[in-house]
């Protein structure tokens, strides 16, 4: 389990997670990257479920960048519609949120392909066992700060890391400006 992050503010997307990986009741490992760019930098991936699951999708998605350059969205979706339809990708669990400068998405192998809906000043979308305690902490800030993305995902992640077990204060965040 984990916790996820997407942040859009002004000119900025933020994506960040916490780094614990747990399996049962053990956490195995406190400093793992769930964050990371994929498509020569212009996009930033942030994943929770299972690793292996995590990785074969984000092959995957690199795959389909590549096909749909500066196309994120098709690329998405493409890759939704092989999570549903392929024998063996249907059983991979885990969830995505991709950004780029324009876009943020989260995908699901349930064939979700969903934007955050927008509010004044922005967006924000979650995933993970602390994803609803960090877009709630997210909206929260969003409407009552005047912080900048990057800012926003940071606390948000402390507030589900303190609420979570399964989330930890090792954080990665990666920013984008438009």
């Amino acid at each position: 389990m984990t916790t996820i992050i997407s942040v859009r503010r002004g000119g900025e997307v933020a994506v960040g997670g916490d780094g614990q990986v747990s399996m049962d009741k053990t956490i195995s490992k406190g400093d793992a990257r769930k964050v990371r760019r994929a498509a020569n930098g212009k996009v930033i991936t942030g994943f929770a479920g299972g690793t292996a699951d995590a990785f074969a999708l984000l092959e995957r998605l690199e795959t389909r960048l590549e096909q749909y350059p500066s196309q994120l969205t098709r690329a998405c979706v493409e890759l939704a519609k092989d999570w549903r339809t392929d024998r063996a990708m249907r059983r991979l669990e885990a969830l995505l949120i991709v950004a780029n400068e324009e876009t943020t998405l989260m995908l699901s192998g349930l064939g979700d392909v969903i934007e955050p809906e927008r509010e004044e000043g922005g967006s924000v979308i979650a995933i993970g066992s602390g994803g609803t305690y960090a877009q709630a902490a997210g909206l929260a800030l969003l409407r009552n700060t005047d912080l900048s993305a990057e800012e926003i995902v940071r606390e948000s992640l402390s507030i589900a890391a303190r609420i979570d077990v399964y989330t930890n204060e090792t954080v990665t965040v990666e920013t984008m400006k438009r």
